[in-house]
């Protein structure tokens, strides 16, 4: 049996590659996608003080600080048993704001959008630099809107990248009243950007076949009053089929899923306790809320759900979503900034001391549901650590999607052209971030999940 390897998997965060076995007759007879990177957030945050941890966490990755900023800010509200004041909630959504009009315009104008807007490219052109050549318009509005999104995370968070003004029971300090002023001068800009830019997202539907990658998956995702939302709300389990299975909104996420580990991935796998796979993010929220809760997200939800239906399986329309999404956080941005409780000089409440040992915090990144879920002694010091991404719980998806593809590309043990890119678009569709999602894990029989394969390089065929 002989092995191919797409080794690296392009335009995604971090380091992975696809494994496909041959057998004799040049026909896939397995296809897996493996992570190859390695990281121990949750091994060395033992021992650490726990209100380090909104410092720490945010070094797991450059592309989604913000997110395990925050998350670990829930926890220790918890731990410390103290509740944002108003102003301290407001600047904490901005700052998630920030985060999903970089992450979300990143990997939609840069990463996947090429695969749709340059077909007949080549590998050196299907890429950010491709596109300018053909539309230098479209990729200023994409930098400038990611620059709204970097600029609010510098002002709330401190820095553009890594932001570390969370703190146990809100943030340590508000924005200026110029810095507001500033900000809603821009969110103006990048919110006609975004809804101008809507037409080459719409157009995308059209050139996305269902059948690509297609795996059937229950959902996950969080809700409020069926609005769509990324904190404060109960987390809802759904079916296929759409049918509520359970929520939860804290600890109890124990008692609705659970991870295991295969052998061929240092990444793990989640899946609900009933043994079903979900998927989360972008898609799977979608599936989940009613309604957005902005005019011009709302309208965009409505066109995505008159060409895909209410429950959407289609691996590719992560891209669609993921547009509509940020379409809502270019809108809701622009509208809390009118919001002069920004400038609040109150944005924190006091802590004392533990209060409570443990802390589960829990937001919908960027790329989907993200816990951290941490255990202290009485001193608040950490004495257990479980992180999960999102990349995780999207992972059975990913890999099943990658052999899906694989079987239709791969003829006499050679992709057709443009094979090994369709077999990379459905992991890009995940907008996987590899960093945030590697772990330290060991099989039960002791083996490091990994395992020894045969290289057979390919180049010059995506």
């Amino acid at each position: 049996m002989k092995q191919m390897t797409i080794s690296p998997v392009t335009r995604v965060e971090g380091h992975g590659e696809v494994r496909i076995d041959l057998n004799d007759r040049g026909e896939v007879e397995r296809a897996h996608f493996s992570v190859v990177e390695l990281r121990g957030f949750e091994r060395f945050l033992v021992g650490a003080a726990v209100e380090e941890a909104p410092r720490i966490t945010p070094r797991i990755c450059g592309i989604c600080p913000t997110s395990h900023h925050l998350a670990a800010a829930k926890a220790l509200d918890q731990i410390f048993g103290a509740e944002p004041p108003e102003a301290g909630k407001k600047l904490r959504e901005l700052m998630m704001l920030g985060q999903y009009i970089h992450s979300h315009a990143l990997h939609f104008f840069m990463l996947a959008a090429p695969d749709y807007l340059l077909p007949g490219a080549g590998e050196g052109d299907r890429n950010v630099m491709g596109l300018a050549k053909g539309s230098m318009e479209l990729v200023k509005k994409a930098i400038a809107v990611r620059k709204f999104g970097q600029r609010i995370t510098e002002a709330v968070g401190g820095k553009p990248i890594h932001p570390a003004t969370g703190v146990p029971g809100g943030v340590s300090h508000p924005i200026q009243e110029s810095q507001r002023a500033s900000l809603l001068q821009m969110a103006e800009g990048v919110l006609a950007a975004a809804i101008e830019s809507w037409e080459i997202a719409h157009s995308l539907m059209d050139k996305i076949d269902p059948s690509v990658g297609l795996v059937n998956t229950a959902f996950m995702g969080m809700q409020k009053g069926g609005l769509f939302t990324f904190d404060g709300g109960q987390v809802q389990v759904c079916s296929p089929e759409g049918t509520t299975l359970g929520s939860f909104s804290g600890a109890d996420y124990v008692s609705q899923m659970e991870e295991y580990t295969e052998d061929w991935s240092y990444l793990k796998f989640c899946r609900l306790k009933a043994g079903q796979p979900y998927r989360v993010g972008p898609l799977a929220r979608l599936n989940i809320v009613n309604s957005m809760g902005t005019s011009e997200a709302d309208k965009a939800l409505a066109e995505y759900r008159k060409k895909y239906g209410r429950v959407v399986q289609t691996t590719l329309a992560y891209n669609i979503a993921r547009y509509v999404e940020f379409l809502w956080a270019c809108e809701r941005a622009k509208e809390l900034l009118q919001d002069s409780a920004l400038t609040a000089q109150k944005t924190r409440t006091p802590v004392e001391g533990v209060v409570n040992r443990r802390g589960v915090g829990i937001i919908e990144a960027p790329r989907g549901t993200l816990i951290h879920d941490y255990t202290v002694n009485e001193a608040g010091i950490i004495e257990r650590c479980n992180l999960i991404v999102a990349t995780c719980q999207n992972n059975y998806a990913m890999d099943r999607s990658v052999e899906e593809v694989a079987r239709r590309v791969i003829r006499d043990g050679k992709p057709i052209d443009g094979g090994v890119n369709l077999i990379e678009s459905v992991i890009r569709a995940y907008d996987p971030c590899l960093s945030c999602a590697t772990h330290m894990i060991k099989t039960e029989n002791g083996r490091m999940a990994s395992r020894p394969f045969i290289k057979i390089c390919i180049s010059g065929v995506r």
